[in-house]
């Protein structure tokens, strides 16, 4: 089965380097109905007769998802949902040569067109976010840290961190934890800080930043 998001178009948004918001408006309805989108903040369906605060039984929301599947279909003819660049075949049937950049030329992918400098863009806001979090990283007052220790006192470039384990289950919390998780407890215990809300940008800095140093590293989540 298709699995896809689904959002009210009135509250997605997508946080963009520092604490910047994109929204996606929803276009005008009819009747107070809810408008729901896929995850390309695109395409969009009024779902007749649901109104705000509502939910939908599961055979219903199959079916939007279905239709909303059916019109992102038609306004891309011949891509597979499931398709992604870097798998994608050429005419001939040839997938790319690994770390081949992109072709002038508009490629397809699930949320639609972009181009090579669509994503030399993308790659310098990923560079400012890792290199935010790495002055973050070594800068006990910049987390909140109130003792002097900064996270690359004991992990020195991120060392030790093994971002790509994650989630697991973690000794000092006894549960299972996220990356970030983590992080707050180093800062609220060696740090003696006070720990982060998940949407703070230095959380969301540091993060980055421990996951790029881990670049090239399989992931195996759960693994100690």
């Amino acid at each position: 089965m298709r699995k896809l998001c689904m959002t009210s178009l009135t509250a997605v948004g997508v946080l963009l380097g520092a604490d910047a918001v994109t929204r996606h408006d929803a276009p005008p309805v009819k009747n107070g109905n809810v408008v729901v989108a896929l995850c390309d903040g695109k395409t969009t369906l009024e779902v007749e007769g649901l109104k705000p605060g509502e939910s939908m039984d599961p055979a219903r929301a199959q079916k939007v998802a279905d239709e909303l599947m059916l019109a992102w279909t038609k306004k891309n003819p011949g891509i597979p949902w499931v398709i992604a660049p870097d798998t994608a075949k050429d005419a001939k049937g040839k997938l790319p040569a690994p770390g081949a950049t992109s072709p002038e030329k508009k490629q397809f992918e699930t949320y639609g067109n972009y181009s090579s400098r669509d994503e030399f863009i993308w790659q310098q806001e990923y560079d400012k976010f890792v290199a935010e979090g790495n002055r973050i990283f070594h800068d006990a007052k910049a987390f909140g840290g109130t003792v002097g220790i900064s996270c690359d006192m004991c992990h020195p470039n991120a060392a030790n961190t093994h971002a790509e384990t994650y989630p697991k289950y973690q000794v000092q919390l006894q549960r299972v934890a996220l990356l970030r998780d983590m992080i707050n407890w180093c800062i609220e215990n060696p740090s003696k800080g006070k720990p982060l809300p998940d949407d703070d940008t230095r959380l969301r800095a540091m993060e980055a930043y421990i996951m790029s140093q881990r670049k090239g590293v399989a992931m195996a989540p759960g693994k100690h």
